[in-house]
């Protein structure tokens, strides 16, 4: 089964770019995929680039509207995915766990339906 992990963090809860410490959990990130071999397959992910960045579009009525940033104000930001197959709910969250920004916020985990 496919599972769609959306990661979500406070910026100011992570280290930050140029630390040590900030290298030490990126290299937890590229190791993931290589950890994590024969709990669930890397299927795809990436970070995202800043919450400020974000455009958030909307159709109503047959009129579109566009604005900066995201459309909901939140401590957590969307902050990247992973996409991966595992054999089971619990294989995913073993995956899930490893992620470093469980450490400083929450990982979704939610099935990806296949149509």
């Amino acid at each position: 089964m496919k599972y769609m992990l959306t990661l979500y963090a406070a910026p100011d809860a992570e280290p930050s770019p140029g630390t040590p410490e900030f290298d030490a959990m990126m290299g937890e990130y590229f190791g993931l995929e290589e950890k994590m071999k024969g709990v669930a397959t890397f299927l795809a992910g990436e970070g995202l680039q800043p919450v400020q960045t974000a455009t958030t579009l909307r159709k109503r009525e047959g009129r579109v509207e566009t604005m900066d940033g995201p459309f909901a104000e939140t401590r957590e930001h969307l902050g990247g995915f992973y996409l991966i197959e595992a054999a089971d709910l619990d294989a995913a969250l073993r995956f899930a766990a490893e992620i470093p920004a469980a450490r400083y916020g929450s990982v979704e985990v939610r099935p990806v339906m296949e149509y």
